[in-house]
């Protein structure tokens, strides 16, 4: 199996693949935010949430549902800035596995990675990096005192 990437560049190549893992494990993960409501432990993050109060409209009351998943639709995610928070950091996920597993592939193809297609690959991890941050920095946007927090 020839390589067409030098010792740093299969080493870029492997961290590169593990930040991105981890990145899109913690954008998937619903534990960005751990509390607690009607007595249950609950967890939620932009994309998915664990333990969510539901209105049981046979009962007339809010009842927890203890288990985990995503939010019905794009709207029911609690506000504009958490929306704007998954579909930036969901980029920069993207970026960052798209790049990842380039750099993957050049370990094992001759000729793949050039010097242009390196600078390309890693303006573009530069990128996916800052999606990336900017969604998590503008997650506590929404306000600790609101409702949904």
């Amino acid at each position: 199996m020839a390589s067409s990437l030098t010792c740093a560049g299969i080493v870029w190549a492997f961290l590169s693949f593990l930040c991105a893992a981890a990145s899109c494990v913690g954008f998937f993960m619903p534990y960005w935010l751990l509390g607690s409501q009607l007595e249950k432990s609950v967890s939620f993050g932009t994309f998915r949430r664990c333990s969510y109060p539901v209105r049981d409209e046979s009962r007339q009351m809010t009842v927890m549902v203890e288990q985990c998943g995503r939010y019905a639709s794009f709207q029911a995610i609690p506000s504009t800035e958490w929306r704007i928070c998954t579909v930036v950091t969901g980029l920069g996920c993207g970026l960052l596995l798209l790049v990842a597993l380039t750099a993957l592939m050049g370990c094992c193809v001759s000729e793949l990675i050039s010097r242009t297609v390196g600078r390309v690959a890693g303006g573009i991890q530069f990128l996916g990096g800052k999606c990336s941050c900017e969604g998590c920095l503008c997650f506590p946007t929404e306000g600790w005192c609101s409702p949904s927090v």
